[in-house]
């Protein structure tokens, strides 16, 4: 293998996921050039294309389809094309050497048509992942109906496609059909629609179930607050921070409310450890955020501590818009200290318990923004007004901390929100 370069998974990865090969876009024998994407890896978190180091031949393949893949692990080899080709005339059965340099153009060919496909879908709206598999299938973009937020083709859309219609005869060779794993048995009286669980759904299932049954006590306290002043700093300030390029959520103001109360309860951004509790330097804020039809992921905007709600703002926007473009890189879901999950804006008044993201410590859910009668005190009288509320949640590890610390916590958070400067 001297002559062979290495492709191998990246060293770094997001703590308690895993990966897994989800599909290769080349085949053994096919030309590659640097930095071209060869696979897919996907995690509970993110999907990964892999680009080959260098240019040449795809020689062999280390990792199938769904296989499980470890931080660093080797996954195919690239041979340079000259030295393949002289080792593929040296063999008695090998093709004419007119016959090799016609399938190397092939390839060539094959690999200049991807490119300008996709180039041609790119700022329609399409991740590069469905991109890849749409020119992968000979695919035009308006043949195949999207079922993700606002009609945006999703991977899942186009394999439904290929598989109801067959793809075009122009189309690129697949890879090979990967066998799946043996379906659980159906009840025998079953009627209805059998729906395989994606490889983003299945790492999700293992990860919660280990964070709420075989790792952490979980308990949660439930505080309500009074939206009032921040509804009227966003009226006066959303304007401006469009204008310099940040969307000005109500998120926002929950991050940099949590700097506070972190500061003040720092237990809350820690980790537990069976010697020590470790609290690290950095406030790293995970924020909840659905894909549709596909899962959660967790962007992190990081050192919250020393941004400024602008800033929070306008990280917050750029991370939500590549979770939503399926443009998140493993860099931009590692390292959270403490997690926010924003359930309300589907609906949901209080959800309990959000299970925390491990090895983190505490997750705060924030539940529907609605009005509600409040009862107000004046001058000794009273009177009722309609107020926009909400309910706070904090899903705390018992381990590491008790509940009048997580009270702690939400008392200045609420406090935070409800008297936020004009």
């Amino acid at each position: 293998m001297s002559n062979n370069i290495e492709v191998r998974a990246p060293q770094e990865q997001s703590e308690g996921t895993r990966s897994q090969v989800q599909r290769w876009l080349k085949n053994i024998g096919d030309a590659v050039a640097k930095d071209e994407p060869l696979l897919e890896l996907e995690t509970d978190k993110v999907t990964v294309e892999i680009a080959a180091p260098a240019a040449g031949v795809l020689r062999e393949i280390l990792k199938q389809e769904q296989e499980d893949v470890e931080p660093g692990e080797l996954l195919a080899y690239i041979g340079e094309a000259v030295a393949a080709a002289a080792g593929e005339a040296a063999q008695p059965a090998a093709a004419p050497a007119a016959a090799q340099a016609s399938k190397a153009a092939a390839s060539e060919v094959r690999t200049a048509a991807f490119a300008a496909h996709a180039s041609a879908l790119a700022g329609r709206g399409t991740s590069p992942a469905v991109r890849r598999l749409l020119s992968q299938h000979g695919l035009d973009e308006a043949a195949v109906t999207g079922s993700g937020a606002g009609g945006r083709i999703t991977i899942d859309d186009v394999l439904n496609h290929v598989a109801a219609n067959g793809a075009a005869a122009s189309a690129a060779p697949a890879a090979a059909p990967v066998a799946q794993p043996a379906a659980a048995p159906v009840p025998e009286n079953f009627a209805g629609e059998r729906v395989a669980h994606t490889s983003m759904r299945k790492r999700i299932a293992e990860h919660m179930v280990k964070s709420l049954l075989h790792t952490a006590p979980h308990v949660t306290t439930v505080f309500e607050a009074d939206f009032s002043a921040i509804m009227a700093h966003r009226k006066a300030h959303k304007a401006d921070f469009e204008s310099r390029g940040a969307s000005l959520t109500l998120t926002a103001y929950f991050l940099a409310a949590c700097v506070d109360a972190i500061r003040e309860v720092p237990e809350v951004n820690a980790r537990w450890t069976d010697d020590a509790l470790l609290i690290p330097e950095n406030i790293n804020i995970g924020v909840g955020t659905a894909l549709e039809g596909r899962g959660l992921v967790v962007p992190v905007v990081r050192d919250v501590q020393d941004l400024d709600l602008f800033g929070i703002a306008k990280a917050l926007s750029e991370l939500v818009n590549k979770a939503r473009t399926d443009t998140l890189t493993p860099a931009d879901v590692r390292d959270g200290t403490f997690t926010i999950s924003n359930h309300g804006v589907s609906g949901s008044l209080v959800a309990t318990p959000i299970i925390i993201n491990q090895p983190q410590s505490a997750i705060l859910g924030v539940g529907k923004l609605e009005k509600r009668p409040v009862v107000i005190t004046e001058n000794g009288e009273d009177r009722i007004e309609a107020r926009p509320r909400c309910f706070i949640t904090l899903t705390l590890d018992h381990r590491v901390m008790d509940g009048h610390r997580a009270n702690r916590f939400m008392q200045v958070f609420v406090d935070k929100l409800e008297n936020w400067p004009a």
